[in-house]
């Protein structure tokens, strides 16, 4: 075992480029590559790929990489060839000629790794393909899909336990990033890995901060966050909706910010096109519905956001977990309010699925939920969800400026008096608006023509405004001490639940909404820009300066490269290797050769240009 990981250490360092293997990937690469079994779990950006391209590199034969998107087999083979791996895809965008090609380098012992969709290898000439070769290993990637309970399950992942039938002396190994104990046990039953030992990894990501807010114009906050907070960087945003998304990506462009929509509804070479430029060009802000994301490696993601609400915590940590790979310092923002909790709750109530599975949607949603009123720290409460205790982080929105609460057992009664009393009053649930604006009372035509300034409630309920008594609303909502009716208009309705608040039976501590006035008050400035001023007038900024300049000189020799070679800019050298450079400024092939993620390969086809360009 001492020689393996002495050869696995040796290919760590000469092909990718890195001193050391990060925590559990020696063991993990050593097990595997000794014939072993394995599940593991690693947070995005852990170095999940390096667990089986390793061993595949160790082990005789090509090792056989299982990919659920097509994106992710191009960035990944694109990456493997930048650093001397011969490495090859088979998907849907080549032509049959070159599909044979790639076929025949594979049966003559040519392609080190070949990754491959889980439809295409489960058909008949897939199978008969694997039948030819000399396979050094199975890699499952995203392994999470197997669950047909999780986010991205896809049907074809069902079948794969046919590797371990077909192919019991060949060694696999399951990867995910996103998998909560129950889909950990449903990996390893449905794909026959009841032998493999499992590495299960912190799901923290210490890198990303945590943000979470109410709504109140959603694009106007998106466009301040980004403008003060983010400008000139690269990120995702995500919405529900294609038209959320059209609409979204317009307001940016109109701003100023280099955006792009991306959704199902356009081409398939769109899609591949507007994904070509977020992947080769900085400083992109993607607009996008979940269709987009998944298997993308982009290292220099600065922040995700979201302007609706997620359907559950383990969507929400796969796509957060998009920013920050390359271990900078990244944001996970994101906007909710009263209509994300009621659409959501539409959606899962109006669906044709069984019983079981809307009853697991719902408990799914109710854990998103609670993420978002939460008044703990979030990094708790993400780990606590995925099984892994841990204390408060004193980095998230939470730790940083801990919200008011206060006991809201009364506000609650006079909702709660207030939808009673006008269902009594006219026969028939009243929706949000109306309810409220009897409790602010307001005297709007409906009040006035339904009779409801008459009632006992109107207007107990002045002391808060609009927003107030939304957020109050929504918090009940999460609770489930209010229902929304969706076969009739959306109407609020009691719960069989909603009386032990009303007799005072049980107490209610809630989130503190401050008013919408006070928000409009000019407040301090954000954090990054308050950084970002102060190391203007620090007195290392002169040589920040110096440093800043290298990076930009060399991210433009990359755009260079990138674009001759027909790659992301990322799979020449990511963005971390460049600001050691920038740092260090190597005047020499051998002092350039102690940069992490520069192998002997771009050693020795990049490392002339490099010294060129930090002498320049």
């Amino acid at each position: 075992m001492a020689d393996l990981l002495s050869r696995a250490t040796r290919i760590l360092r000469d092909v990718f480029g890195y001193p050391d293997f990060r925590r559990d990937q020696a063991d993990i690469v050593t097990h595997v590559a000794a014939g072993g079994d394995a599940l593991v779990l690693m947070p995005t950006g852990g170095g999940k790929s390096l667990c089986y391209q390793v061993p595949a590199l160790l082990r005789e034969g090509v090792g056989i990489v299982v990919s659920p998107l097509i994106a992710l087999m191009q960035d990944q083979v694109a990456a493997l060839k930048e650093a001397g791996v011969r490495a090859e895809f088979l998907n849907s965008t080549l032509d049959w000629r070159a599909a044979q090609a790639v076929e025949r380098r594979a049966c003559a012992g040519e392609l080190d790794l070949l990754y491959l969709a889980p439809e295409r290898l489960l058909t008949e000439r897939g199978l008969a393909l694997l039948d030819q070769l000399s396979i050094a290993l199975f890699a499952i990637d995203e392994a999470h899909c197997v669950s047909q309970w999780g986010h991205d399950f896809r049907q074809e992942y069902l079948q794969l336990a046919v590797l371990a039938e077909r192919y019991p002396s060949v060694p696999r190994i399951a990867l995910t990033a996103t998998a909560d104990a129950a889909t950990r046990r449903e990996i390893i039953e449905r794909l026959h890995l009841r032998k493999a030992r499992s590495f299960v990894q912190s799901f923290d990501r210490p890198n990303i901060r945590y943000r979470i807010s109410g709504k109140d114009s959603p694009r106007r906050q998106l466009l301040r966050f980004i403008r003060e907070e983010h400008a000139g960087e690269c990120g995702i945003v995500y919405a529900l909706s294609r038209k959320s998304v059209e609409e979204t990506a317009q307001m940016l462009v109109e701003n100023g910010i280099d955006a792009l929509a991306y959704h199902a509804g356009f081409s398939a070479a769109e899609r591949e096109a507007r994904q070509t430029r977020f992947l080769e060009e900085d400083g992109v802000v993607v607009v996008a519905t979940i269709a987009f994301g998944m298997g993308i490696d982009k290292a220099d993601v600065r922040f995700v956001t979201h302007i609706d609400l997620p359907r559950s915590l383990e969507g929400y940590y796969q796509e957060t977990g998009r920013a920050g790979r390359d271990g900078e310092p990244a944001e996970a923002w994101m906007v909710y309010g009263l209509a994300d909790v009621v659409q959501q709750r539409r959606f899962i109530e109006q669906s044709e699925a069984s019983e079981t599975h809307r009853r697991v949607a719902n408990a799914k949603l109710d854990a998103m939920l609670g993420l978002c009123e939460t008044v703990r720290c979030r990094r708790q409460y993400v780990l606590e969800y995925f099984g892994e205790a841990s204390a408060p982080c004193g980095n998230c929105d939470n730790c940083l400026e801990p919200p008011a609460q206060f006991d809201g057992t009364e506000a609650a009664q006079k909702l709660l008096s207030c939808i009673y009393r006008c269902e009594q009053a006219s026969g028939f649930a009243f929706g949000t608006q109306h309810i409220i604006a009897v409790l602010r009372g307001e005297r709007t035509d409906k009040v006035i023509e339904r009779g409801h300034e008459r009632l006992s409630t109107f207007g107990i309920g002045a002391d808060r405004d609009e927003s107030q008594w939304r957020a109050v609303l929504r918090q009940l909502l999460t609770m489930r001490l209010v229902a929304v009716d969706h076969e009739h208009w959306n109407v609020l309705r009691l719960t069989d639940t909603s009386r032990e608040v009303l007799t005072g039976a049980r107490r209610l501590i809630l989130r503190q909404e401050q008013a919408r006035k006070a928000t409009k008050k000019a407040g301090r400035k954000p954090e990054s820009r308050r950084r970002k001023e102060a190391d203007s007038r620090s007195p290392t900024a002169a040589a920040s300066s110096q440093e800043e300049s290298v990076f930009e000189a060399l991210r433009e020799w990359r755009r260079g490269i990138a674009r001759e070679h027909g790659v992301p800019a990322y799979t020449v050298l990511h963005d971390s290797s460049l600001r050691e450079i920038a740092s260090r400024r190597p005047q020499s092939i051998e002092s350039l050769a102690d940069v992490s993620g520069i192998g002997a390969t771009k050693l020795a086809r990049y490392g002339q240009a490099i010294i060129a360009v930090v002498r320049e």
